[in-house]
Formats: C-alpha cells, sequence, structure tokens
C-alpha cells in the first residue's frame, strides 16, 4: 500500500513516519524542495536516536529510511491508494489543493485532511467525486500520540470510513469516529481547559502559575492550561479557538479571550519564540504550590466546564460516550474520561455547580447541557456501575 502526505512540515512527516514503520510505502510532497530536505533530515536523525536506545534495529531503520520518497509534484501520487493532506489550517488553501490533486489519482484513492477543526463537507464539496474524502486527524507528534480522530462527512460514503478505520487500526493506532462539527471531538470538548483558565486569571482569582499547580495538583493533569498553551503555540491555540467561535455561530461558550489575543500580537508564542505566558530563557521557573480551598476552587470550576462540553458533544451526537472519553485520554492526556469522572462526581453536583456559575455570572457561557438536565431527572449515568 501506498500512502501519499501533502506537507512536509512536523505533522505530515510525522505521519509518513507512522506509516513508514507498518510497512507502507510513502510519498511524501510540499512545494518547498527546502522543506523536503528538512523532512529527510529530521526522519534521519529520528532513526538514528532511535537505533541508539535500542528501539530500532539498524536493518529496519533502513529500510523505514527507503520508504519514503520526497517529490515536488502530484503526479507521483498516481500511486497511493490513501492520501493524507497535513498543511495549514487554512479552507481555502486545502480545497485548492485537493481540486489539484483530484486530477492525479485513481478514483479509489481515499484523500483525507488532517485538519483539526475546519469542515471537512466542504473540503470534500470541492471534489468531482466528494464521497471518497473524510478527515483522518493526528495530534502532535503523531508518532507517539496514540489518538487519530475519524471524519467522515455528509458526503463520505461508508467504505471510505471503513477503509479508513482499517487502516488506523493496521498502524496501531487509536481511532474514534467523529461527527463533522467544528473541532470534532478533543479540539471542542478541550477548549474550557484553556478558556475558563484564561477566565479566572482575566477575573483576579490566580496567576498563571498558581493555575497550572491547583489544575495539577487537585485534578491530576498532567500539563497546566498555560504550559499547554505555550507548548502548542499560541497563535495555534488561538486560532483553534477563533475558528471554533466562528464556526459555532459565536456561541459564547467558545469566545476568544485578549489575554491570549494580546500575547499572539505581542509575539509572545510560547516556547518557540521563548516567551509565552512563562520565560523561556536562561533562569530556572519558580515552582508555585497551590494549596487551600481556592486550589480546589479552581480546579472544580475548570473541570465542570470541560464535564458540561463533553455531556453536550454526546447530546448532539459528535460521538459516543465511550469515544469521547477515550478521545480526551489518549488524544491530551487527561487523567480521567470526562463523561466517567462526571459519574464519579455525581450529575447532581455537576449540575448544580454550573447552575451556582451561572446564576452567578448571569451568562450563557455557564449553562448546563440539556442532556444533563434530563440525566439527573432520570437519575441516569454514563457508563454502568463496575462491580
Amino acid at each position: 500500500m501506498v500512502l501519499g502526505v501533502i506537507g512536509a512540515g512536523a505533522m505530515g512527516s510525522g505521519i509518513a513516519q507512522v506509516a513508514a514503520q507498518i510497512g507502507w510505502d510513502v510519498i511524501m510532497y510540499d512545494l518547498s524542495k527546502e522543506q523536503l530536505s528538512k523532512s529527510e533530515q529530521a526522519l534521519e536523525q529520528t532513526a538514528k536516536k532511535l537505533v541508539e536506545k535500542g528501539k530500532w534495529d539498524p536493518d529496519d531503520a533502513s529500510k523505514i529510511l527507503a520508504r519514503v520518497k520526497y517529490v515536488d509534484s502530484y503526479s507521483p501520487m498516481s500511486a497511493c491508494g490513501l492520501i493524507i493532506e497535513a498543511i495549514v489550517e487554512n479552507l481555502e488553501v486545502k480545497k485548492k489543493v485537493f481540486t489539484e490533486l483530484e486530477a492525479h489519482v485513481r478514483p479509489d484513492c481515499i484523500l483525507a485532511s488532517n485538519t483539526s477543526s475546519l469542515s471537512i463537507a466542504s473540503i470534500a464539496g470541492a471534489l468531482k467525486l466528494p464521497a471518497r474524502a473524510l478527515g483522518i486527524h493526528f495530534f502532535n507528534p503523531a508518532p507517539v500520540m496514540p489518538l487519530v480522530e475519524i471524519i467522515p462527512s455528509v458526503q463520505t460514503a461508508p467504505e471510505t470510513t471503513a477503509r479508513a478505520e482499517k487502516w488506523i487500526a493496521d498502524w496501531k493506532k487509536v481511532g474514534v469516529i467523529a461527527k463533522d462539527t467544528p473541532g470534532f471531538i478533543v479540539n471542542r470538548v478541550a477548549r474550557p481547559f484553556y478558556s475558563e483558565s484564561i477566565r479566572i486569571y482575566e477575573e483576579g482569582w490566580a496567576s498563571f502559575a498558581e493555575i497550572d499547580a491547583a489544575l495539577k495538583k487537585y485534578g491530576r493533569f498532567r500539563m497546566g492550561p498555560f504550559e499547554l498553551m505555550d507548548f502548542i503555540g499560541n497563535d495555534v491555540n488561538y486560532a483553534v479557538t477563533e475558528s471554533v467561535f466562528h464556526a459555532f455561530y459565536f456561541d459564547p461558550r467558545y469566545r476568544p479571550s485578549f489575554t491570549q489575543k494580546r500575547h499572539v500580537e505581542a509575539g509572545w508564542l510560547g516556547r518557540k519564540s521563548g516567551r509565552g505566558y512563562y520565560s523561556y530563557g536562561s533562569e530556572p521557573r519558580e515552582d508555585v504550590v497551590m494549596g487551600g480551598a481556592r486550589g480546589e476552587q479552581i480546579m472544580r470550576r475548570v473541570v465542570l466546564m470541560l464535564m458540561n462540553e463533553a455531556i453536550d458533544a454526546v447530546f448532539w451526537n459528535v460521538a459516543s460516550p465511550k469515544d469521547i472519553d477515550l478521545a480526551m485520554k489518549r488524544g491530551v492526556n487527561y487523567p480521567k474520561g470526562l463523561l466517567a469522572w462526571a459519574d464519579e462526581w455525581g450529575l447532581e453536583d455537576v449540575l448544580r455547580g454550573l447552575e451556582q456559575l451561572q446564576a452567578e455570572y448571569g451568562e450563557d457561557r455557564y449553562r448546563p447541557s440539556p442532556l444533563l438536565r434530563k440525566m439527573v431527572r432520570e437519575g441516569a449515568r454514563f457508563f454502568p456501575v463496575e462491580d
């Protein structure tokens, strides 16, 4: 089987590595010959390090490297059975690439986008054969992160989805099916982790470091929201937030923050720029210890919003409860699935907490999901009690 990858950046290169490791031949395309060269060098360096650590056999490493071919035209893509696009998050650019690409591929070739939040239906609409298009969304770094969101659009043929599911399983990845809605599962459900934390900071409750410490200590998150935004890049995180906000017709639950916008405007993008919410100079960052009721309140407020978003995703049939919890644990390393966590807290307690926030602020941002209200009335839960 031959995979085509459009875009030789970090994500495209990571996807190519995943496929080559499993035995697929890969054709890597990029407009920039310089970027292709960087991608090739990066894979060689990765192979060298993995061989040194004893994780790859030298012969296997040579075979993996040999499976990836680097090209700067679409013509070689005629050999591909699957092509994954991993370029800039711009709808018009993606549609243009898919339109041009379709003239060079076989009718049975599946065309997939690695977009994290854009409409798959809109991308597929640019094709003559939209039934063969869908979303296949990896998480960065692709060779390490196990989760892959598979997103069929309204035009996607069932056999297209079935083939994609099989391939993702063959690649030893955890595939979840998501509805073609803004942000899919992870980038929709995770929005409050960032936005509510920023809101807490803007209200003067706590500093960036104190909020991060509270979420790590009391919520057992591996990284705090501000650490994670600096790691992702404030420009990238803000762009996704803004995209989801616009796509949901300006629903206040997804409103971007001025704090993050100002950081982006200042060029304080995080680790990659040397400064974000934290400075990444030579001086070590001081550890902050967050204790007491305030730390627990911070954690509780953020997690309540995350739970509500996950519950609403079930309400709108974005994905099954099982896939939503699996996505949040395996895609962004949450300590627990949010729906199982809500069951653990008690759905009545979750509803009460959200109602208190809505009463305090009078904002639609805090409205409890209708499904949460219904389940509390019926005494239901998302998962059965384990014996």
